[in-house]
């Protein structure tokens, strides 16, 4: 089966905004120096170049790490990458906006109590490598450094292509086009990137789960309903998740044939060109009924079971065994040795 060429129209930008996130964090790093080696001897700079120490404890930055992560993952989960950062549904928006200031305010809240505490911090790591002490208080940073080195921010706007411009080769040239086109293609490929992530932590070698991990697969399907006009293969997927979804059982756990089903969706979301050609033969043919009763009939076990009670076994005859009996002669007396004077 033909993998589909997909070619994302430009007029999508009428439904999309651009979202870029611009979120920076202090390392708590800098380089370290020929001063830091007490006038060691060290190596050429075109043979190698010196690392960075740590001036403070990292575990105190840890929490701007996880919380940039939740942006971030707040806008996979509904965007699509696109230039710079994300291409984002205009009529969510205003929910994805609401998430970022909840994440900002947090970030903000944890920056001011770390600058707060920021002296007694580096006083504690100097406590912690006393023999180090020296490099570490030559190198500290100002309380006010630090503050201009941690931001979290983001500018949203519409993208549109130039026009009205003098010279028709900036228009033609500008790259947009080009941007655009290859949506649906990084959409796919964002599928395919998140079902393996599934596969790996939620069904790979599992026979049993739970409806936890239904969680992800809904997060999927939530995120191409609203990016469904990116592109139209994106429908399919969404009927074959719904329907699959629409098949578990309302509680207990998750096993056997529905086990089976969604371990099924789940690779074949996570092949890129295979999920497009199934795609490309719901929308030409098949339903989404036919493609997955196909998929569990290729996941289903081959093994055929034999039902002991009612087959009927040949009765087993042993074969008479020769006679392997074998006369023994008398064993003749061991020959007297010389001892040639050992014993």
């Amino acid at each position: 089966m033909d993998t589909p060429t997909l070619i994302t129209p430009l007029h999508v930008l009428d439904r999309i905004l651009a979202l870029n996130l611009d979120i920076s964090l202090w390392s708590a790093r800098t380089k370290l120096t020929e001063e830091d080696f007490g006038g060691a001897e060290l190596p050429p700079e075109d043979l190698a170049s010196l690392g960075s120490k740590k001036i403070c404890d990292p575990a105190r930055l840890a929490v701007f790490s996880k919380l940039k992560a939740r942006a971030v993952n707040l806008l996979n989960r509904h965007g699509v990458k696109f230039l710079s950062g994300w291409a984002i549904p205009e009529d969510k928006a205003g929910d994805i906006i609401n998430g970022l200031c909840a994440i900002r305010d947090e970030f903000f809240m944890e920056k001011q109590n770390f600058l707060a505490s920021y002296d007694e911090g580096i006083a504690d790591w100097i406590a912690r490598h006393p023999a180090w002490a020296g490099i570490i208080q030559n190198s500290t940073v100002s309380r006010d450094y630090v503050d201009t080195r941690m931001k979290f921010t983001w500018q949203l706007y519409r993208v549109a292509p130039a026009a009205g411009l003098d010279d028709d080769t900036a228009m033609t040239e500008s790259g947009l086009h080009e941007e655009v086109e290859k949506l649906g293609n990084t959409l796919f490929g964002e599928i395919a990137r998140d079902a393996s992530d599934i596969w790996r932590k939620v069904f790979e070698g599992k026979t049993e789960v739970t409806h936890k991990a239904l969680s992800p697969l809904k997060t999927m399907r939530d995120k191409l309903i609203g990016l469904s006009f990116v592109e139209p293969h994106v429908v399919p997927v969404i009927e074959l998740i719904e329907t699959a979804l629409a098949k578990m059982p309302k509680r207990g756990s998750i096993t056997g044939a529905h086990l089976l089903m969604l371990q099924g969706i789940v690779c074949i979301l996570k092949e890129q060109n295979s999920l497009l050609s199934q795609t490309q033969a719901i929308l030409t043919a098949a339903s989404s009924e036919d493609t997955l009763a196909d998929l569990f009939d290729s996941f289903a076990p081959t093994v055929p079971i034999l039902n002991l009670a009612d087959a009927e076994l040949p009765e087993e005859t042993i074969p008479d065994m020769p006679d392997m009996s074998i006369p023994l002669e008398p064993i003749a007396p061991a020959a007297s040795l010389d001892s040639m004077g050992l014993w």
